[in-house]
């Protein structure tokens, strides 16, 4: 289930959000200041490429520490909520019908990753 969720998300949608945010985070990269928050940026378009069997994990044991906690704040004010808005939005559409309840899941699990990404990863499931 895990391989054809993934082909089906790549198809309809995963594939461009996922490139999207990997433009936008080499964009940030052009920047010194930009490159934690280009490197965020890759890793949620590489996580919105293949969601299916992976789910958001601590990286370590303090993922709030306090540099992680103003990195988020920072990333949330400028692009975690229309993000996380977005990954809501598309997730309660796709709720709607039977089939769309997979993907929807998938959108709603994004919204961890959208939100706060400092000290957080998108690992594969155990």
């Amino acid at each position: 289930m895990t391989l054809l969720g993934n082909i089906i998300w790549l198809l309809f949608g995963g594939f461009l959000s996922g490139l999207g945010y990997i433009i936008g985070g080499l964009s940030l990269c052009l920047t010194i200041i930009g490159i934690p928050f280009g490197v965020q940026s890759i890793k949620l378009g590489v996580a919105t490429m293949v969601p299916f069997g992976r789910e958001v994990t601590p990286i370590d044991q303090q993922p709030d520490s306090l540099l992680r906690l103003i990195f988020n704040g920072i990333w949330i004010f400028f692009f975690g909520w229309p993000i996380a808005l977005s990954h809501l939005l598309h997730g309660l559409l796709l709720a709607i019908t039977i089939i769309g309840l997979p993907f929807a899941q998938q959108h709603f699990k994004l919204i961890a990753l959208a939100l706060f990404p400092f000290g957080r990863d998108f690992r594969p499931a155990n």
